[in-house]
């Protein structure tokens, strides 16, 4: 538990949607349902799914962004363990911001252009009204330099910027306060490939320096595996699978994780890509099928995946919700 800077229980959103003119409620979306894991002081989680898997809902209910139906999110600080997060006031609740930030998808509209680069990055410092201006000023060159940009650009507005400088400043904006915890949510998803492995590496670049944990949320597993070193993978809002990340890689249980790794490009342009083409699309949240959620999209299904929900089962340090994962014998895409 110590070990741990992060431990979600049992944590669930549901979404209700009104209809009409007197706004009735008609159903119910299940962003997140019943997620429980940890994550360790200094490790980096990858979090992959495809798009609707209920990642990004994830991220923000850990941050209160997004108030949870259910559930419970402790963090262990340097100064303060078992702070449960969910019942904070709002006064505890920015003091204990300064220690967990996010790095957001969009490196442009997350930043307000009306503000200088400097004037972004000293943002979260000036709202906390712990330093003084020179002090600000100090803190803002230092965290620049860290993250590669020359002090000519702290005058500049973000427009004058490409993607990949608007994300360092994004990254340096959320490590400004020196935070022990960070989520990034699709950071790299909306930036050039070179690009993306210059923000990775500064990534690990920061966390060797300050000994940050990061959550990191992706929906691409080559990406993941550069960064993370545990994964978990997400389907309608649950965790199907979870393990280290060589495990996870040399061995996936579940039939979602197989066919995420088949659409990972292949680097030798002599060898053909082999994606499983899953059948139909994500389901209706709305609407959400009996048994098994991937049994509908699943070549591996009986009639037990379509009445039966499988719990998250561990198998040794690798964890799956799957009814057949000790007879299925899965193709890993990715060797070491």
């Amino acid at each position: 538990m110590e070990d741990n800077i992060l431990v979600v229980k049992n944590l669930s959103k549901e979404f209700p949607i009104y209809k009409g003119l007197l706004r009735k409620k008609s159903a119910t979306v299940k962003a997140v349902n019943d997620v429980s894991f940890e994550i360790k002081r200094g490790e980096t989680l990858g979090l992959v799914g495809e798009s609707g898997s209920g990642k990004t809902t994830l991220g923000r209910l850990i941050l209160r962004a997004i108030e949870p139906t259910a559930g419970e999110v402790i963090y262990n600080f340097a100064d303060e363990t078992n702070v449960d997060f969910l019942k904070l006031n709002k006064k505890q609740l920015k003091k204990t911001r300064t220690k967990i930030q996010m790095v957001f998808q969009d490196p442009y509209s997350s930043l307000n252009p009306r503000m200088t680069v400097r004037d972004i990055i000293a943002e979260t410092l000036v709202a906390n009204k712990t330093m003084s201006r020179s002090e600000i000023d100090n803190r803002v060159r230092e965290i620049a330099d860290l993250c590669k940009l020359n002090l000519e650009h702290l005058r500049r507005f973000p427009h004058a910027f490409s993607g990949g400088q608007r994300q360092r400043i994004g990254i340096a904006r959320a490590l400004a306060v020196n935070p022990e915890f960070v989520v990034c949510d699709e950071s790299v998803s909306a930036l050039d490939v070179s690009v993306q492995a210059e923000i990775i590496n500064l990534f690990k670049e920061m966390q060797a320096i300050k000994d940050i944990t990061y959550l990191f949320i992706a929906h691409d597993l080559s990406i993941v595996e550069h960064i993370s070193d545990r994964i978990i993978v997400m389907y309608l809002g649950q965790i199907v699978e979870e393990a280290d990340k060589r495990t996870l890689f040399e061995n996936p249980m579940h039939p979602y994780t197989e066919a995420l790794m088949s659409a990972i490009p292949e680097p030798d342009p002599l060898r053909k890509m082999a994606p499983i083409f899953l059948e139909g699309e994500i389901p209706n949240p709305m609407n959400l099928p009996t048994g098994c959620y991937f049994h509908p999209r699943c070549h591996y299904a009986t009639e037990k995946c379509k009445k039966e929900m499988p719990c998250l089962r561990c198998f040794g340090n690798h964890k799956v919700a799957c009814h057949r994962a000790e007879e299925l014998h899965l193709k890993q895409y990715i060797k070491y």
